[in-house]
């Protein structure tokens, strides 16, 4: 009994040294809610390890992190200033923006250095290159990404945008639809589309996908957000996050089998080995990029954002392209050194 006494308080004391090492008490810790732009799956990873691991707390953060359903609300989540922090689309923060003049809410790190968005359908139906899009079926939800971007897709490939007819589906049925051939094809981010359609009895090696970004499509892809009172009124603990995601990503490069971990921590009806996969099929096509790997993770380019921007205001049909001063700051990012990958 003593013995388990002594082992208990060993324990405690050692939580509070580390504790301490930090600088960091319980009760100093600052509470933020963050918000994903969907549900918990492999590419949530990074995000729910800092957490885990500490590496939030450490820097004094207190942080819940909750699913979201869609870009567009985790963006509205951010703006309304009921979440302090979010994951989403960076180009649906522009089109609010548009649509909110003011709203100030900024990207701060661009996890996703290309838009995941594809075009995808069955090889039985004969498309190998963008112009074969041309005069097809195409289903996706109004709100998808893939579909509102589908303009700069067709732009970069001479594809008249109105020569494709669409139908309106919810999430759940895209993948379904495009399986029992009632669409030619869907408009998605690939890493979810591709496994989706395995779940539904189709292998990867059965479907086209063509990539907007291999087609001449510059859109940057999800960046982290934040609200514009928390980041006037608490820079430090932003800077504080993004040092704390920074070394959880790359963590994730590095061990994408362990990192995938928590996500099923997170959720136990979480499919391990799938989500694995999406995690790793993430990082493999926009997060570990020849750009992220020149400007660090996280950061973007100067010209490749004003051409994305432009892009994003013509497939949006904003009323003007967006100042990228404005909508993405580079202030709160933690030094390029920290932030190289190999």
């Amino acid at each position: 009994m003593v013995s388990s006494v002594r082992a208990a308080l060993r324990t405690i004391c050692a939580l509070a040294i580390c504790t301490l090492a930090h600088g960091v008490s319980a009760q100093e810790l600052t509470k933020i809610k963050f918000t994903l732009d969907w549900r918990f799956e492999g590419p949530s990873a990074p995000f729910l390890l800092a957490k885990a691991k500490g590496y939030f707390a450490a820097e004094g953060l207190d942080v819940t992190i909750d699913a979201g359903a869609g870009s567009a609300g985790a963006v509205a989540r951010v703006a309304t200033g009921a979440y302090e922090m979010g994951f989403a689309d960076f180009n649906a923060l522009a089109e609010y923006d548009a649509k909110t003049p003011g709203s100030k809410v900024q990207g701060v790190y661009m996890v996703y250095n290309f838009t995941p968005a594809a075009v995808v359908f069955l090889k039985k139906a004969g498309v190998t290159k963008p112009a074969d899009v041309a005069g097809k079926t195409l289903a996706a939800p109004v709100f998808d990404a893939g579909r509102k971007a589908f303009p700069a897709f067709a732009k970069s490939n001479k594809i008249d945008p109105n020569s494709v007819k669409w139908q309106s589906v919810d999430p759940a049925l895209r993948e379904t639809m495009l399986a029992r051939g009632d669409v030619d094809g869907i408009t998605g981010f690939s890493f979810t589309s591709i496994l989706n359609m395995e779940a539904r009895g189709v292998k990867e090696s059965d479907l086209t996908v063509l990539l907007y970004n291999d087609f001449g499509v510059e859109l940057y892809g999800n960046a982290i957000i934040v609200a514009p009172k928390f980041a006037a009124e608490k820079p430090k603990l932003v800077e504080g996050f993004l040092r704390a995601f920074n070394k959880a990503l790359k963590e994730t490069i590095a061990n994408p089998d362990a990192a995938a971990e928590f996500v099923k921590k997170q959720d136990a009806l979480v499919d391990l080995p799938l989500e694995t996969r999406r995690l790793k099929m993430a990082l493999s096509s926009v997060v570990v990029t020849p750009e992220a790997k020149s400007v660090g993770l996280g950061g973007v380019t100067a010209d490749r954002m004003a051409r994305s921007l432009k892009e994003t205001a013509e497939a949006y049909a904003l009323p003007a392209v967006p100042d990228a001063k404005l909508l993405f700051t580079e202030a709160f990012l933690p030094p390029k050194a920290d932030r190289m990958i190999k």
